[in-house]
């Protein structure tokens, strides 16, 4: 993995007008002449085996949900224990009973995260916890389709399924990838910088739904051998930044 000093570490917003333009125009070319080499070179990794609902813990009820892409599914492990879901859960477990449920799919979208579970039909929930958006960027949406269609998936979990907490995931710095280069990796991080410092101010407008980022580095070490997904150190530490904000915000 080259060092992330290798390119310019400026932020779009802090581009001028006419650069910022220029950089938008050269993100779908990019992104369409070399995301498909990336992509073939790129070894696809399966879901993970395991259970994708359960019961566990004692103490309080905690009913929850956990939503998205290949990074809720927990691709990059081997089972579910490793990832998000078994992580997040045994952490929550050591507080709560937990009732929980697994809906998420390689490749989700927002959109298509938001349809699956309209046909999934999940239990009712007390917290959702959510992990969308990379593939959001990498099909071409703009920052403002994007979070219309985030609002209508918050909508849905709180209003359909009755959830008290929402917790979404900030987008990865794609810049970090091992499996991403120049001049993808410049675009593609940049993407990555707008779409969640959009999301972050999104919510905290909102007030209904939580932003959640994590605190560290993304390298070879820690990321899954495809360079794109997370590793297990990764989602424990996802799993440790929702579940300590689920203890705040219950009270457990």
């Amino acid at each position: 993995m080259s060092d992330i000093q290798s390119f310019p570490q400026i932020h779009p917003a802090r581009l001028p007008r006419h650069s910022r333009w220029l950089h938008k125009m050269c993100f779908y070319p990019v992104l369409l002449t070399q995301g498909p080499w990336i992509k073939a070179r790129t070894p696809r990794l399966p879901e993970p085996e395991g259970v994708r609902e359960g019961v566990l813990g004692t103490g309080p009820d905690l009913r929850v949900l956990i939503a998205g892409d290949s990074s809720a599914a927990g691709v990059g492990v081997d089972t579910q224990d490793d990832a998000l879901s078994g992580q997040l859960t045994r952490r929550l477990a050591r507080r709560a009973r937990v009732d929980w449920q697994l809906v998420a799919k390689c490749g989700n979208t927002t959109p298509t995260a938001l349809r699956q579970l309209q046909k999934a039909q999940p239990r009712p929930v007390d917290v959702a916890v959510v992990g969308l958006g990379v593939n959001d960027i990498t099909s071409g949406a703009t920052v403002s389709q994007w979070l219309r269609r985030t609002d209508a998936l918050i909508d849905h979990l709180r209003g359909d399924l009755g959830a008290q907490q929402v917790y979404l995931a900030g987008i990865p710095p794609l810049w970090q990838f091992p499996v991403l280069q120049n001049p993808l990796r410049w675009t593609l991080g940049h993407q990555a910088e707008r779409f969640d410092r959009a999301l972050r101010q999104h919510l905290a407008a909102r007030g209904d739904a939580t932003w959640i980022t994590l605190d560290m580095g993304l390298s070879e070490d820690n990321m899954a051998p495809d360079g794109f997904h997370p590793g297990p150190v990764v989602y424990g530490e996802w799993a440790r930044a929702v579940a300590d904000r689920i203890f705040v915000d219950r009270k457990l």
